[in-house]
């Protein structure tokens, strides 16, 4: 047999085998996964038309009520229906269909796949992991719609929908993506791009929205009222102010030594500002700050806070090749369009070492903030606050005079341990005195107690070690920026004893 025979003998054995599997399948009822799909979109599945969009796993809770309200709207009554078979986890809709016709693999209507997800610090509801549902598009056309949550390693959840034309698939899909947004959950929220023993979707976590009165933030007089006037104040005349040209785009520093109370005024701003959402970012978290700063421009009006931002957001001299963490914080804080009705608020222990591009541009730092340990009167202040409902019966004068330098932090371990003296003594609602808080303090300030004191920051250094310029960071030395800087800052100490 030469090759010509060969050749011919290859196409005919080919085409034999073709016409085969034609007459198998035109004498083979379809599977009934495939005969539910086709039968209700009135096409053979080669004219089907499948449109899908990836969304990030976190978003799986928003991309469910958007179904959820899309089929409320177009087909009440309409049921989800699972799918049986091999590897389904991995398979996407329209393979399992092809497989399922051609007699592949076995692909069969079954129980929907559910999972549960967060829509609150203490709620939960049930989202379809893997799932088809029968409706009909905006206009009418029949399309069915199909939900996969994230996979095991944390992959995106996808919609899939599969119509009888291209604009019918879209317009279903752009329609759910537009009832996402309407009716997102992380509106208005209190929200943290790391884990937390709250309620979370994977990445993104809802904490509980703190409700702090102003008269629990024991600052310098005159402080809280600066900080509020330029958070606070701007959310008020938002549509004012852009009414009038000017940015509504903002950032706040707040700098000190640790434990003054930079974080508690930050809890304060979240409980004062109830309708924003506010994104609560820490440590190796905040190399998620630019889909946080999207989350926040999406939610606005909004608050995007990073805590501790000296840890990745060093003056890049300090670093030979730079800081891309610091590179990708900038481009968040620029991406966010001016007229945002968003604030950034950096906290920091170390203002000296921050990068000078944060006050480059209006918008990154426009006000910065030092929270001073606390004088005499604030010393007094933050004792009665911690005590506020216990019978205080103590001579508060001897423990201030002898707390120089101390901060929140060791006051709020100086009554726990007072309560609890006094709890050893008696029963019912403890007494306060003069023995329980001297006791609690003898023992904070014994030599044994030195690591302690230093790590609730009230080491042994005297009050003059905290009056030294904080000369690194743009433009502060002395407590101001320099000139020529867009950037303000507000300087109050307390006077000391």
């Amino acid at each position: 047999m030469d090759l010509t025979d060969a050749e011919d003998l290859a196409r005919a054995l080919r085409d034999l085998l073709n016409e085969a599997h034609r007459s198998i399948d035109e004498g083979r009822e379809p599977p009934e996964l495939v005969r539910r799909v086709t039968g209700h979109l009135g096409c053979d599945l080669r004219h089907v038309v499948n449109v899908a969009e990836s969304f990030p796993s976190w978003e799986h809770v928003n991309l469910q009520r958007g179904a959820d309200a899309y089929l409320a709207a177009h087909s009440p009554g309409a049921e989800w229906v699972g799918v049986n078979g091999p590897h389904r986890e991995h398979t996407e809709l329209v393979d399992m269909l092809a497989s399922a016709a051609r007699g592949w693999e076995r692909f069969e209507p079954g129980a929907v796949d559910y999972a549960t997800a967060a829509v609150g610090p203490d709620q939960t509801t049930e989202v379809v992991s893997l799932g088809l549902v029968l409706t009909r598009s905006p206009d009418g056309v029949p399309v069915v719609l199909s939900l996969r949550g994230p996979n095991e390693r944390g992959g995106p959840c996808r919609l899939v929908v599969l119509a009888p034309d291209r604009p019918s698939a879209t317009a279903t899909r752009d329609e759910i993506e537009r009832l996402m947004r309407a009716d997102d959950v992380y509106r208005g929220q209190v929200l943290s791009f790391q884990w937390s023993e709250h309620r979370g979707n994977d990445l993104v976590t809802f904490l509980p929205r703190p409700d702090l009165d102003a008269e629990q933030v024991v600052l310098p007089e005159g402080v809280l009222d600066t900080i509020e006037r330029h958070i606070v104040g701007i959310a008020e005349e938002a549509d004012r102010l852009r009414a009038h040209g000017q940015h509504l785009k903002r950032g706040l520093l707040l700098h000190g030594p640790p434990g003054t109370g930079k974080t508690h005024t930050v809890r304060y701003l979240m409980g004062r500002m109830r309708g924003c959402t506010v994104i609560v970012m820490t440590g190796a978290a905040i190399r998620f700050v630019a889909q946080a700063a999207g989350l926040a421009r999406r939610l606005q009006p909004a608050i995007v806070v990073l805590e501790d931002v000296d840890l990745v957001a060093r003056d890049r001299s300090f670093t030979e090749d730079g800081n891309p963490l610091l590179f990708a914080l900038l481009d968040a804080m620029d991406g966010v369009g001016a007229d945002a009705d968003i604030t950034f608020v950096l906290t920091t222990n170390r203002a000296d070492v921050l990068e000078r591009a944060l006050a480059d541009r209006p918008g990154r730092v426009d006000l910065a903030v030092e929270i001073p340990k606390p004088d005499a009167a604030g010393r007094a202040a933050l004792l009665r606050l911690y005590a506020r409902d216990l019978r205080l019966e103590a001579d508060l004068e001897p423990v201030v005079a002898r707390t120089e330098g101390a901060t929140a932090s060791l006051f709020k371990e100086l009554l726990r341990r007072a309560v609890l003296s006094a709890l050893r003594g008696g029963d019912g609602t403890p007494v306060l005195t003069d023995e329980h808080v001297g006791r609690a303090l003898e023992e904070m300030l014994g030599e044994r107690e030195a690591l302690t004191r230093s790590l609730l920051g009230a080491g042994e250094q005297g009050p003059d070690d905290d009056e030294e310029a904080v000369g690194g960071f743009p433009g502060i030395a002395g407590g101001g920026f320099a000139a020529g800087s867009y950037t303000s800052s507000f300087h109050i100490g307390f006077d000391g004893p």
